[in-house]
């Protein structure tokens, strides 16, 4: 089966680490290596998110320092897919206008919250071939690319929030590992 990338494989569905975990706190390091392992690792990336479901991942949220994401905030049914591979990407303009979504995220599972973001970002990066790459985004786009790039900077969308709402969903979230942990 051939990936987005090109690469014939069988595609592998990934863990998701559950907050709180140290290797989603961590700065993630740069991509110098662009080569049949880091596309299999965004097809792999793609395919776990999918399955989540979800519309964005980021490597950090396997347990990889690497500064890689993908997306696809195409939702409606029927619609054809849209994904993304965002490797080294960095904001490099964020609108004065806000908007304020509903996150949620695969890390933290069943928890959501409005956060606050600029409403229109541009960001730059390399496509798994290396090559650069620029595009503005806006609405759920520039959320989600904002929301994922915080991943590679060891931020969660919790860290938005008050530190008391904040608390309250990594009890949950221990408590869920734990839950997790006696089921296996």
């Amino acid at each position: 089966m051939a990936g987005v990338t090109g690469y014939i494989r069988p595609m592998t569905l990934r863990k998701i680490l559950i907050h709180p975990d140290p290797r989603l706190k961590a700065k993630a390091d740069p991509v110098g290596t662009f080569d049949k392992d880091l596309a299999k690792l965004a097809d792999d990336m793609l395919e776990t998110m999918y399955a989540a479901p979800g519309i964005g991942l980021a490597a950090p949220q396997l347990g990889l320092a690497k500064r890689m994401l993908v997306m696809d905030c195409v939702k409606e049914e029927n619609a054809t897919p849209e994904p993304m591979i965002l490797i080294n990407p960095e904001v490099v303009w964020t609108s004065e206008d806000t908007s304020v979504y509903e996150e949620g995220c695969l890390s933290i599972p069943d928890q959501y919250a409005d956060v606050t973001r600029p409403a229109e970002v541009t960001v730059n990066w390399q496509d798994i071939d290396g090559k650069q790459r620029s595009e503005k985004f806006d609405a759920l786009w520039a959320t989600c690319v904002q929301h994922e790039i915080d991943h590679l900077d060891g931020k969660l969308f919790i860290d938005y929030l008050k530190p008391l709402k904040r608390q309250m969903i990594t009890r949950k979230m221990q408590k869920l590992k734990r839950e997790m942990a006696r089921a296996d």
